[in-house]
């Protein structure tokens, strides 16, 4: 018997701002229909638990970021991490030096690849409205601070440092797939 093993799925771009609609319920059933088990959906933004047998992380990507496009007729970029990965992220608290206000807002960001550009952390945007703080695992922990700017440059920088295989979380939506790791 193969070994199962739990993931997350972080789908990129879907239900923003009226496009590219994907109701939960019919992501969820394509997700079992492509064999994957347990499969649990978080908020609308496109955030699925799920076990599978183990493989790697980029094989499940591409079969499910394939799948999706077929299943709902536009691409749906699929970043995939262990759910050992998000516990361990968790656990690290990486934004415990942070004073919450209205204003900021903790985000972490994943990569598909390790990025090929180097910055000094913390970095931060020219508007100084957005900080990375750092890059671990592929997941960039970052700062947005919006009563510096109400256009803050942050998914400007991002793009233009770490390209558009990338997608990004409010820290509080990792916190909520967390409890359901549990």
């Amino acid at each position: 018997m193969k070994t199962k093993e739990k993931y997350v799925a972080f789908l990129r771009g879907i239900n923003v701002g009226g496009h590219h609609k994907v109701p939960m319920a019919q992501l969820k059933e394509e997700l079992q229909n492509l064999g994957l088990e347990n499969t649990q959906t978080l908020l609308n933004s496109g955030n699925v638990i799920f076990e599978a047998t183990r493989e790697s992380t980029s094989n499940l990507e591409k079969k499910i970021t394939l799948h999706l496009e077929k299943a709902f007729g536009f691409s749906i970029p699929t970043l995939i991490r262990k759910a050992s990965t998000i516990q361990k992220l968790l656990a690290m608290q990486p934004f415990r030096e942070i004073t919450r206000t209205k204003d900021i807002r903790c985000y972490v960001s994943l990569l598909r690849k390790t990025p090929d550009v180097i910055l000094e952390y913390p970095w931060e945007s020219s508007d100084s409205s957005y900080k990375i703080l750092e890059i671990k695992d592929n997941i960039i922990i970052s700062v947005l601070n919006l009563s510096v700017s109400k256009t803050p440059k942050a998914m400007e920088s991002l793009e233009k440092y770490f390209g558009k295989d990338i997608t990004t979380r409010n820290w509080k939506t990792i916190e909520r797939i967390g409890k359901k790791l549990i």
